[in-house]
């Protein structure tokens, strides 16, 4: 890989940021930031278009910026010349801000230096200085608990108390909303989203998530895994930074081994993978010094923007392919695990691990002893299978009533068909045998762990409104991961259907009790079932509400058929 973006020469001295400013321990506010980026705008009009894409959840401006070489900014212009697009978002974490000041030197250094600037090419560098606004203007330094600096710096979560690394799907903030749109408006063809980790101590400054390849599929993942992952390691590794897999240990510490992090659409390069895009989440270490921390970030960035740029053809080609195939998959995979029987090694600098008593309580704490360095390979599962495999059908039809997730489709420029007429449809039903919901909110909802169901053919009717989303589209890995209900991030399973979980009507029982006797006389199929269930529930025999609880709920006489069916029912023949 040439290195054509790493230039020595600085513009710090014409166009200073506040961390060049500072004592490289210190971070850009959000009142320093923009009008930073502001101010590149307006001197180099031809190069930088900075402009307000939406507003957070406390009414603060978001902003983003595009980078051209040739001073073409209009989204339509760029998709209709098939130019390449590199997308770096910052601050989704303002506790974590290496990526917001790398990304505004970076940006000064594109207006100021012909060379840089001219290297991008074609290729069209997109970013959004801080994502989380809200959370950049809450400043302390208290909140990064292990973290070693900056001095002061931005809250985890934004205005309404949402982590929003968790909302690319559920969008309940209104930054998710605004990011949702932009994304699949501008479509960018590589991603990175800057991050700094938790977890194990050990030499590294850099450690990298990737969309998962075997999940990313196609030829995309075959390609990160094989071309582009082991060219950003070396490149970073050439230039100071070794670099290795985010740290996540199949035990207590990396000595036994690693494994890749499963990011499910919740996170950025989840969700990214869903549009087929190639996503990079860079994790600095907590515990080196933020100069560092500023440093390796920003070399990562350019080594990822500089692969991308030298390899634009064959990422485009082979997410065009992605693409088509997406839309005439006829299975898909919708939930994925580590295959612990492909076992990748992996040469791991890291640190001795020790176990001591504690001086707090009657346990053995873990610590590392930077002293005693070792270095050895280690296991790396880096392969991942799919766990649950779906049969796509040709369309899902979506009742007009549900129409939060309907308007989430719309934010990713799924393609809709609204019926005009009623009409009576055959259709694959989802009924839910068993949910294992969490039992404490996460990120505002009871998530749905455990997903059972069963199918079944019924003819349902569909009103003029209702919408039918049709699966020969380029998008449809989208729909398929959140419709879906067993999908990992699906919408049911952050609770947008909750209400099909509850049976509506109830009975008295000094009158049920009659009519319940009368319904096992009148359904041969609810006496066996109850026969049944006495065998199996003795105990329960004396518990009057546990024995007409099950006759009303398994009877036919007052069955309510939207009762623990999923209301987005799949078309196979249409």
């Amino acid at each position: 890989m040439s290195a054509i973006f790493n230039h020595t020469a600085s513009s710090a001295s014409v166009y200073p940021t506040p961390y060049e400013l500072g004592n490289q321990n210190q971070t850009s506010t959000w009142e320093q930031c923009i009008p930073f980026y502001q101010q590149l705008a307006a001197a180099f009009p031809q190069i930088l278009q900075f402009a307000q894409i939406g507003v957070s959840d406390n009414g603060i401006p978001m902003h983003a910026g595009v980078i051209s070489s040739d001073g073409v900014f209009e989204r339509a212009q760029i998709k209709a010349a098939a130019r390449p697009v590199f997308f770096n978002n910052n601050g989704i974490h303002p506790g974590e801000p290496e990526g917001i000041d790398a990304c505004m030197a970076l940006v000064r250094d594109f207006c100021t230096q012909p060379e840089r600037l001219a290297a991008l090419g074609t290729t069209v560098f997109l970013f959004i200085p801080i994502y989380n606004v809200d959370g950049c203007l809450n400043r302390q330094n208290t909140s990064r608990v292990n973290q070693d600096g900056p001095e002061l710096f931005g809250f985890r979560a934004n205005g309404r108390n949402l982590d929003l690394n968790r909302d690319f799907i559920k969008c309940d903030s209104l930054a998710a909303q605004v990011f949702n749109q932009f994304f699949t408006s501008w479509d960018p063809d590589v991603m990175v989203d800057t991050h700094t980790s938790n977890g194990a101590d050990y030499s590294y400054t850099m450690t990298l998530i990737q969309t998962q390849a075997d999940k990313l599929g196609d030829g995309l993942g075959p390609f990160l895994r094989n071309s582009m992952l082991p060219a950003i390691y070396q490149e970073m590794e050439q230039r100071g930074w070794p670099t290795c897999p985010y740290v996540n240990p199949v035990k207590l510490t990396p000595d036994d081994g690693i494994e890749d992090f499963l990011e499910v659409p919740r996170f950025s390069t989840g969700y990214a993978a869903l549009h087929h895009c190639i996503g990079f989440m860079p994790e600095t270490h907590m515990l080196k010094p933020y100069a560092d921390r500023y440093a390796s970030m920003r070399t990562l960035v350019e080594v990822v923007l500089e692969f991308t740029v030298t390899n634009a053809a064959q990422i485009q080609t082979l997410r065009a392919a992605a693409k088509l195939a997406a839309s005439q998959r006829r299975q898909w995979p919708v939930q994925w695990k580590a295959d612990h029987s492909q076992v990748s090694s992996f040469r791991f600098k890291g640190y001795q691990a020790v176990y001591s008593p504690s001086k707090l309580g009657n346990y053995t704490r873990l610590s590392y002893d930077r002293s005693q360095p070792w270095e050895k390979d280690i296991a790396y599962y880096d392969h991942f299978v799919a766990e649950t495999v779906i049969a796509t059908p040709k369309a899902y039809l979506i009742p007009q009533a549900w129409r939060e997730v309907i308007q989430r489709l719309q934010w990713n420029k799924l393609e809709l068909h609204t019926l005009t007429a009623d009409q009576t449809m055959q259709v694959q039903s989802t009924h839910f045998k068993n949910i294992g919901s969490r039992s404490t909110p996460y990120e505002g909802h009871m998530f749905h762990d455990a997903v059972e169901i069963t199918t079944q053919t019924d003819t349902v009717l569909a009103r003029a409104g209702d919408v039918l989303v049709y699966l020969n589209q380029e998008n449809a890995r989208y729909a398929v991961e959140t419709l879906e209900p067993q999908a990992h991030d699906s919408f049911f399973r952050w609770g947008f259907f909750n209400s099909v979980l509850e049976k509506k009507e109830a009975y008295s029982d000094y009158v049920f009790e009659d009519s319940a006797l009368e319904m096992l006389e009148q359904e041969p199929e609810l006496k066996a079932k109850f026969a049944l269930w006495k065998t199996q529930n003795p105990e329960l025999l004396n518990d009057q509400d546990a024995v007409l609880g099950f006759i009303f709920s398994k009877g036919k006489r007052h069955h309510e058929p939207e009762w623990l069916r999923y209301p987005v029912f799949s078309v196979f023949d249409i």
